[in-house]
């Protein structure tokens, strides 16, 4: 029991300081910048590795910022079985109905993505390098984390039905196998017409596939040899407990691709909202912006993996 215990505790410390896993992250907010036309892609390839890098930055935050986990989840099942047609889109209507202490409680995703969007508008028309850049990297993250389905729910990790580490599973140990077969060519990024309406939409359909995460790895746990669902797994330079390989293969194939949708949608939406930011500020010359310049062997790297993100093939990805 006190084995189990130790197990489930360190899955759980994993799960509070790496959502969608630091390595998903990276990935979705640096491939987001091959969606963006030609008069934005020039001033953000430029500044990629800062992207890639500040990717984790909200994640980062929790640590001395006790206010910033309510930004990154929504628990929609407090607000019924069908709590999409329940809450109100507008702040002010939701905490007139609920009280901002409940949407605080209960998580603020949604309208977190809304107001760095319009944080990023502002600093687009101000021509505000650093406020581009991590606006664009801190909104990237929000949207990256309403595409996890077990940021919608109340039982994120599985706790209230016996599967604690499921989100870490899902989102972390899932990507870190496989999503280097996936294909993440989306094309390009659009115009995104109401920006808290499409905060909705992401989380709406995250939310409808909860029940099959949480349902499909209670079955797999059923029928898998229990002393063949943990092995040591390096971490940075430590071992630790975490799910083997075989049941990690063995639940992503149950979930027929989910992970790699998410991912793709994440990639695409993230892309479409810094374009719709740009447009809306009215357009603004990129190219007078301060950029870190590359010389020719890290343009000739970028160049090699946007050609492989858009052919679809597998793409190497280290960080």
């Amino acid at each position: 029991m006190r084995r189990g215990l130790t197990i489930l505790i360190g899955l759980s410390l994993i799960f509070l300081f790496s959502s969608w896993g630091f390595y998903a992250h990276y990935k979705i907010g640096r491939l987001a910048v091959y969606t963006l036309p030609k008069p934005m892609s020039a001033f953000y390839k430029s500044n990629i590795e800062y992207l890639t890098e500040h990717a984790i930055s909200a994640d980062k935050k929790r640590y001395v910022d006790s206010s910033e986990g309510r930004r990154h989840y929504l628990n929609a099942d407090h607000y019924g079985k069908d709590p999409f047609k329940h809450i109100p889109h507008n702040w002010y209507d939701a905490a007139a109905k609920y009280t901002a202490d409940t949407l605080d409680k209960y998580g603020t995703v949604p309208w977190t993505i809304h107001y760095n969007y319009y944080r990023l508008v502002r600093a687009f028309k101000e021509h505000d390098t650093t406020a581009i850049l991590n606006t664009s990297a801190n909104l990237g993250h929000y949207i990256a984390d309403a595409h996890v389905p077990l940021h919608l729910t109340q039982n994120y990790n599985g706790q209230l039905t016996n599967q604690t580490g499921i989100h870490t599973l899902w989102e972390s140990r899932l990507p870190e196998l496989f999503s280097g077969n996936y294909n993440y060519y989306v094309g390009k990024a659009r115009y995104i017409e109401n920006p808290l309406t499409e905060a909705f939409k992401i989380c709406r359909s995250s939310f409808k596939s909860v029940d099959t995460v949480l349902r499909f790895e209670r079955m797999l746990n059923k029928s898998f040899p229990a002393d063949k669902k943990y092995e040591m797994v390096l971490h940075g330079k430590k071992e630790v407990k975490d799910y083997s390989v075989a049941y990690a293969a063995a639940y992503h194939k149950m979930l027929k691709g989910m992970v790699e949708r998410r991912m793709r949608a994440a990639i695409l939406t993230v892309g479409s909202y810094w374009y719709s930011a740009w447009v809306d500020a009215g357009q603004p010359d990129l190219n007078k912006l301060i950029a870190i310049p590359m010389d020719n062997a890290e343009r000739a790297k970028i160049q090699q993996e946007e050609a492989l993100y858009k052919s679809g093939k597998v793409l190497v990805f280290a960080k």
